[in-house]
């Protein structure tokens, strides 16, 4: 396994909201980063999700240089064999089990034999996963938040065959990034979602029972927990979609406390997934 020191490359694997925004945080943090999705305009758009994430942070003086030179440090791509070279290689595509399992095994194949290998998977088993490849102990989970560029915490999860070596080196890497850390075993949900998804969902159940309004529920939720965002913003924030999959996969594995809100369900049919599509429980521009 490679020291933090010998890190000079950061493959991602998935140009969507999660993958451009950890490729953004290794960029800013000095480290060449390629990140590869499947079609060029997935990766165009994520380039550019990163270039106006950057010029964001400029414009409120939260950058020690200027955008262009880190932007300048990410490559795209849609060949997977371009992460190749990479110390430590992230994957950051859909919830779903079969696919991230795919691209361990093609990570495996392609990446040298000392690179970390590392999901961001917020609900699935990495053990699963690892299971995918012919080095499972160097196979570690590095959850990121979202918004990866603004969020501080990152949660290291353990699968059965981590190294204890990759695990500790996890918790550097992540560090190195500016990020916060915390450790979690290999069960359904991990620490954050296993807790966030039940409070989420009775959010939603409130509202559609007529509780109290939306803005009531998630001021009264602000005000009286001290938590920066109410259960309803906080799900148009994450997603619907991925509130959604996050709950279904983890009513599956843990039984009926996880059951999705119906209004949630509904919402996610209707195509108004929140802040990213411009509608949720709340409009955005």
């Amino acid at each position: 396994m490679r020291a933090l020191s010998e890190v000079d490359v950061v493959g991602v694997v998935g140009a969507g909201t999660m993958g451009n925004g950890i490729a953004q945080v290794a960029a800013t943090a000095g480290y060449d980063v390629v990140m590869r999705d499947v079609e060029t305009e997935y990766v165009e758009r994520g380039l550019d999700s990163v270039a106006d994430s950057l010029d964001r942070l400029a414009g409120k003086d939260a950058l020690d240089e200027e955008p262009d030179a880190i932007r300048d440090r990410i490559a795209g791509t849609t060949d997977l064999n371009d992460l190749a070279d990479a110390d430590v290689a992230v994957e950051a595509v859909i919830e779903d089990l079969d696919v991230k399992r795919d691209v361990f095994e093609d990570l495996d194949r392609v990446t040298d034999d000392d690179a970390v290998l590392a999901t961001n998977t917020s609900t699935l088993s990495i053990t699963t996963i690892a299971s995918a490849t012919d080095r499972a102990s160097d196979v570690v989970g590095l959850h990121f938040m979202n918004p990866v560029p603004i969020m501080d915490g990152v949660e290291v999860v353990v699968g059965e065959r981590t190294d204890p070596e990759v695990v500790d080196f996890a918790h550097s890497f992540a560090e190195d990034l500016g990020k916060e850390t915390w450790e979690a075993d290999d069960k359904p949900g991990f620490v954050t979602n296993r807790i966030l998804m039940p409070w989420i969902n009775e959010g939603i159940r409130a509202y559609d029972e007529g509780v109290a309004e939306k803005t009531d529920i998630d001021r009264g939720m602000k005000l009286g927990t001290n938590v920066p965002m109410g259960p309803l913003e906080l799900a148009d924030h994450i997603g619907l979609d991925v509130a959604l999959d996050a709950s279904e996969t983890l009513h599956e594995e843990l039984g009926d406390r996880y059951k999705p809100a119906y209004l949630l369900k509904r919402k996610v049919e209707a195509g108004d997934l929140g802040k990213k599509t411009g509608r949720g429980f709340y409009e955005y521009e």
